[in-house]
């Protein structure tokens, strides 16, 4: 199983990420955002959390238009596995990967604690290791993680399952609580929380690493 984690300036949890990915099993490799084709033989790409170019303009705008993220939209057109977390997932949005968008928190403020989430959806790759309406303890850290969509996308949403895990305490005024999505074939997860940061029980938590063992599980399984 081979990983490539994009790093971009002002990523600060690249190294977190691939730290999780190895205690699974994956080999990991780092891909800078200035790359134009990903390395061979990749399973996964994951895009991971931080400040991708300071957050200026819109969190995630600027990152979504550097050139690897031609590659990863086209890595997940052909049916790859793609992971983005906080200001991953944002970028998701901003490349279309993910339909919404991640807004300024209802309080306007940094909220950076463990928080309690529900499984939504465990037919995934990332989340067949949970139980379905289980509730896990896992860490946010984000000033725009406040997750909006229109009416009909917030129903198809719903209504197809794609709803990963909602807040069980909604802390930043995310729509139908939502605190992570995946693409209509299940392929490409996004997320505001931080499963790295709940990989380890030094970290006070291993909540999250089921996240990376279910994906080492499904390609195991391939």
């Amino acid at each position: 199983m081979k990983a490539g984690v994009v790093v971009f300036p002002g990523s600060n949890c690249d190294r977190d990420l691939a730290v999780a990915l190895r205690q699974v099993g994956f080999e990991v490799v780092p891909v800078w955002h200035k790359e134009t084709t990903l390395p061979d033989g990749l399973d996964l790409v994951g895009l991971p959390g931080g400040f991708s170019f300071g957050d200026y303009l819109r969190c995630g705008a600027i990152a979504a238009r550097s050139p690897i993220c031609r590659a990863v939209a086209a890595f997940a057109g052909r049916g790859g596995h793609v992971l983005g977390i906080c200001n991953g997932f944002q970028i998701l949005t901003e490349t279309g990967l993910l339909p919404g968008a991640l807004m300024r928190n209802q309080r306007i403020k940094y909220i950076c604690r463990p928080v309690p989430l529900i499984v939504g959806n465990t037919e995934s790759p990332f989340t067949s290791a949970y139980e379905q309406g289980e509730e896990i303890r896992i860490p946010i850290a984000h000033h725009d993680g406040n997750y909006s969509a229109d009416a009909e996308t917030l129903a198809r949403l719903r209504g197809e399952g794609r709803v990963a895990f909602t807040y069980a305490e909604n802390p930043n005024g995310s729509l139908l609580d939502i605190a992570g999505i995946v693409s209509n074939n299940g392929r490409v997860l996004g997320l505001m929380p931080h499963p790295e940061r709940a990989a380890d029980p030094a970290l006070g938590g291993t909540d999250g690493r089921r996240l990376f063992a279910s994906l080492a599980g499904s390609f195991a399984a391939a």
